[in-house]
């Protein structure tokens, strides 16, 4: 079999790189995400590489991380073609324990215990306005104008086929509503162009495309802000469906008890934050496009070739010393977004159907698999005739799952969601596919959608699957063998020691 590795891949590849400790400059500002890498070092949760090519295998190295089973967070430094301390942070979400310690809670915390502590953040957590200042470790440097250079930042390849490097992946983009004045801060890729100019490409139906359509539809420009260094909690909130109408920003706050210091912007009056990394200001022009893209997405594709996309005029660049860029880069699933989403997401999906007033929801999981999207299973304790089918329905279409869904299952409560192989058994056992399947069509979908034909994106059908025993015979249903999901996880927490 001849080698298919590209002989420049391979000149690139480990070379001189090596694993050293992790330790910042002496008097540097403790906050943000390196506060959150200390303590994850110590946790023995961290990696740090140096001389890692950021064109060749950085992304590659990343993909490796994001399909390992409790893989470490990285922070690649010593990067070649650039000053040593300029790095590229990967995988900081990656596992649960991670997550756990960067939402405060115990690092043992179960999966449904995670799912149910972050609906209760859901349901209870009080914003708390941001507090304005002058300055931060943001503002230690600070390109304008003609001094702006977007190509001095170490910002990898992700994936062998993207369009150019993207320094949007890890990031929070924030805009502002020109009608209301309302500020979101949201996920989307940034791709960088030249020393001055980028994209940011938005789904339609996102708050950051909404925002986007008030200034273009005035015939304006839209403020933006790329922060490409965040701390991962605010990682989170840009990345999750937190309630509608509240600031990313002031709902982390209310989640950490403190107000998020911010400094604003100079030329866009937007907040950014004061502990950031890298922050880009300008703004998205309403009649300049340039091709955007391909790039490899959360589906597990390229999803779109190279089109037209507003470009990205850049105004300032403020950085810290030594700055670090945030990476979460899409992949096939799962990947280290869809290892946090799945909490958030199955927590907001829950929150939703109970908000439609159903009862007898027990829990809900958004897999991985499906890109925390596409595949969505809820277990329900039946209460009446049809109850099993009103929450396929109304789960379909929800705020979480109503962008890119594709396939919805009910199961009753004593399935374990989380298991692929108990949910296709209650699927190829419980259903009858002419009398449990159903098919909602003209729903929403988006240009990432790889099963829609690239002329006719917008739309798709969803299915839906009633994978409960027969409301009207479930007396007579044959009883399933095997412990119930209680007693599962009892005997795993007290029998593990066999599998060491």
């Amino acid at each position: 079999m001849s080698d298919t590795i590209p002989d420049e891949l391979r000149a690139k590849g480990r070379g001189d790189a090596a694993t050293v400790p992790y330790a910042e400059a002496p008097g540097t500002d403790d906050s943000g995400l390196r506060r959150w890498l200390r303590e994850v070092d110590e946790l023995g949760e961290l990696r740090v590489i140096e001389g890692v090519d950021a064109e060749a295998s950085i992304g590659l190295v990343s993909e490796m991380l994001h399909h390992t089973e409790e893989s470490p967070a990285v922070l690649f430094d010593a990067i070649p073609g650039y000053p040593k301390g300029w790095r590229v942070a990967v995988n900081t979400l990656g596992n649960r324990k991670r997550l756990a310690n960067t939402l405060r809670l115990p690092h043992d915390i179960g999966t449904f215990e995670l799912v149910d502590a972050w609906q209760a953040h859901l349901d209870s957590v009080v914003p708390i306005a941001t507090k304005q200042v002058e300055s931060g470790p943001i503002t230690e440097n600070v390109m304008r104008g003609h001094d702006v250079d977007l190509l001095a930042f170490p910002t990898p390849l992700w994936h062998p086929e993207d369009g150019g490097p993207f320094i949007g992946t890890g990031c929070g983009i924030i805009t502002r509503s020109r009608d209301d004045g309302t500020i979101n801060m949201g996920t989307y890729r940034a791709q960088v162009y030249d020393e001055t100019t980028a994209a940011i490409y938005i789904s339609p139906g996102k708050d950051g495309r909404l925002h986007r359509d008030t200034w273009f539809n005035a015939g304006e420009d839209m403020p933006a802000v790329i922060v490409a260094g965040l701390h991962p909690l605010q990682f989170m909130a840009s990345g999750l469906e937190i309630p509608r109408n509240v600031s990313e920003l002031e709902w982390v706050g209310g989640v950490l008890g403190e107000a998020i210091e911010t400094i604003t912007g100079e030329f866009t009056g937007l907040p950014i934050p004061a502990d950031a990394e890298i922050a880009i200001e300008g703004f998205l022009r309403h009649d300049v496009t340039r091709d955007e893209g391909p790039f490899g997405e959360w589906t597990g594709y390229y999803a779109s070739t190279a089109r037209p996309e507003p470009v990205f005029e850049v105004k300032a660049v403020y950085y810290r010393n030594n700055p670090i860029i945030l990476g979460c880069p899409p992949e096939k699933p799962p990947y280290e977004a869809q290892r946090f989403q799945q909490y958030g997401r199955s927590a907001a999906l829950k929150r939703e159907i109970q908000g439609a007033g159903i009862p007898g929801v027990v829990n809900a999981w958004t897999h991985s698999v499906g890109g925390c999207r596409l595949f969505n299973i809820i277990s329900i304790t039946q209460l009446y005739e049809g109850h099993s089918r009103q929450v396929g329905n109304i789960a379909a279409q929800v705020r979480q799952a109503n962008y890119l869904g594709r396939i919805v299952i009910v199961v009753d409560d004593d399935i374990d969601i989380t298991d692929l192989h108990e949910v296709i058994w209650a699927v190829t056992t419980r259903a009858d596919p002419e009398r449990d399947t159903k098919i909602l069509t003209g729903a929403l979908s988006g240009a990432l959608d790889p099963a829609i034909h690239p002329d006719h994106k917008g739309t798709n059908s969803r299915l839906i699957i009633d994978a409960c025993r027969p409301w009207s015979w479930r007396d007579r249903f044959p009883q399933a063998i095997g412990p119930s999901i209680e007693v599962k996880n009892f005997t795993r927490e007290t029998w593990s020691w066999v599998m060491e």
